[in-house]
């Protein structure tokens, strides 16, 4: 117990009383703690968009959905807006046994105090990196190990984060990439032909893209190539 009254007298600040009251249960956190908990979580959310790119499906899903827009010779359309969007919903739903397992072995039981916040966090990771590694080759993670001059992990457990996370994100970037280049092939070869028949009837001065972008589009709606792609795009994780 520690009062300061006369000494906020003595200083020229009457009314003010700066004793502290001892807590009624010891289960009680100090404010410093309580503070640097709200910091903490405010870290986190400072760098969920980051998270959200480096550590999800996020990056396969924009890439393949940026390179259809690129096979329909479309620049804005579908815009920005749209394709981001859609590749976070996707992405949200694609997570969501991810994200539940988080909430129930981490931040429910850190709401509750039943764990401290290095277990949390340590709770929270464990699901991640267990995501990230059934998508990311060996190759991939042996490059990253390798680079930092480090022995090749003999179990999953023995992996490090840092090593891990660049190496998933290579893995991604490789398999949306080859999704879509297969995605970007049909509409490669209405190109070919629109612009061979073009050539053949000495129609020089009409641009291929005037006849090839209707033909593209009506074979995307004809084929329900949006399913197609979102179906396919959402195995290639399982």
């Amino acid at each position: 117990m520690y009062s300061s009254n006369s000494y906020a007298e003595d200083i020229g600040l009457p009314g003010i009383n700066l004793q502290f009251e001892e807590s009624s249960s010891e289960s009680d956190e100090p404010p410093v703690a309580t503070a640097i908990k709200v910091l903490l979580t405010l870290t986190i959310l400072s760098l969920a968009p980051g998270i959200l790119i480096v550590m999800t499906s996020f990056i396969r899903i924009i890439i393949v959905l940026a390179i259809l827009r690129h096979a329909f010779s479309m620049q804005q359309t579908p815009p920005n807006t749209v394709l981001i969007g859609l590749a976070l919903f996707l992405t949200i739903f694609n997570m969501s046994p991810v994200l539940s397992e988080i909430n129930t072995n981490s931040f429910q039981p850190y709401l509750n105090n039943e764990i401290d916040t290095r277990e949390a966090a340590t709770a929270s990771l464990e699901p991640l990196r267990h995501f990230m590694i059934k998508q990311t080759r060996k190759e991939d993670l042996a490059l990253m190990v390798g680079i930092a001059k480090q022995e090749m992990p003999k179990k999953i457990s023995d992996v490090n984060t840092f090593h891990l996370i660049p190496a998933f994100m290579i893995s991604e970037l490789k398999m949306g990439f080859q999704i879509g280049f297969v995605i970007f092939l049909p509409f490669l070869l209405i190109d070919i032909v629109v612009a061979s028949i073009l050539m053949s009837m000495g129609m020089l001065m009409v641009p291929p893209l005037m006849i090839s972008l209707p033909l593209k589009i009506l074979m995307f709606v004809l084929i329900d190539g949006w399913y197609l792609v979102i179906r396919s795009l959402m195995a290639s994780f399982y």
